[in-house]
């Protein structure tokens, strides 16, 4: 289908703003957006509606709705459930701004890699030459930073040189679970428990009741007690009682967002029941990123 460029402005701006509203679009509205005289949005409507992009509704609370062959005019994709894919500008998000695509241009090129980012949302706020940092994305946990180069205010794209470009393993995190683990009963007294953490080389471990989790016992937890004179004392009265779970098929994107929001350095799995399934260190993440890596990029 053949728009004119002021149509396809208007049909842009129509579907920005009903993202941002989830309601009918009033002219007055995309007019102010577009710095046009609202005479010219109605003429277009009518002319966008003959040809079955917009949907109109009469009434004070009734306004324009993009149909959804307006999104496939303007080569973009409707969707029906949507996760909001960010924009950052100096470490933050752009307001009613979320990316909706992106498509590499220039990956053969060994000396720069430009990527087209169309979005919804105003851009004014963006200007070339500042750098960006967009996503995750949903599916991918891709993140990507890049300089802009360009902006096209009309189809609501910019295009950038990638700087940085980052995706996690889209696997779970009972693939890297240590599940050989070594637990303590709350009774266990914290020279035993030196003994045994010293013997298994581990730098703590987990305090249960049968199936429960008590707590964690850390080897700075145990350092700390027998400087105080409490060998003798429980790991119940020593223990971290703060733990941090995770469920086994949980993704490795989750356990690294864990580690990071708590400042932990191990995350104790569990099953679907609650019970615990292992324990995952930060170690062990970085061990099957450095793994990956290699695989792939050396």
């Amino acid at each position: 289908m053949k728009l004119t460029t002021v149509q396809r402005e208007i049909l842009q701006a129509l579907i920005d703003l009903h993202h941002t509203t989830r309601g009918a679009v009033q002219g007055k509205d995309i007019a102010e957006k577009l710095s046009r005289h609202p005479g010219t949005i109605r003429n277009q409507m009518v002319a966008l509606r003959a040809l079955g992009l917009v949907e109109g509704i009469s009434g004070p609370r009734g306004g324009y709705f993009p149909r959804s062959e307006a999104f496939t005019a303007l080569d973009m994709e409707e969707l029906k459930e949507e996760v909001e894919v960010p924009i950052y500008l100096d470490k933050k998000p752009l307001e009613k701004v979320t990316v909706v695509g992106i498509e590499l241009t220039s990956i053969s090129d060994p000396k720069k890699c430009r990527a087209l980012v169309h979005v919804k949302g105003t851009l004014q706020a963006v200007d070339i030459g500042d750098v960006i940092t967009l996503g995750p994305t949903p599916v991918q946990r891709l993140v990507i930073r890049g300089k802009v180069l360009g902006r096209d205010d009309i189809n609501n794209v910019l295009v950038i040189n990638i700087l940085e470009m980052l995706g996690i393993p889209k696997i779970k995190i009972k693939e890297i679970t240590t599940t050989d683990v070594k637990t303590l009963r709350p009774e266990t007294t914290v020279k035993d428990a030196a003994e045994l953490i010293s013997r298994g080389h581990f730098r703590g471990a987990p305090v249960v009741d049968g199936k429960k989790i008590l707590g964690m016992v850390s080897t700075v937890d145990i350092t700390k007690a027998v400087a105080e004179g409490k060998v003798d004392a429980r790991v119940a009265d020593v223990m971290s009682t703060t733990i941090t779970t995770i469920k086994k098929d949980a993704p490795l994107i989750e356990a690294i967002e864990l580690t990071e929001q708590n400042n932990v350095s191990r995350l104790i799995v569990v099953n679907n029941r609650g019970e615990i399934a292992g324990i995952v260190t930060r170690t062990d993440i970085l061990s099957r990123l450095a793994r990956l890596a290699e695989q792939y990029f050396l």
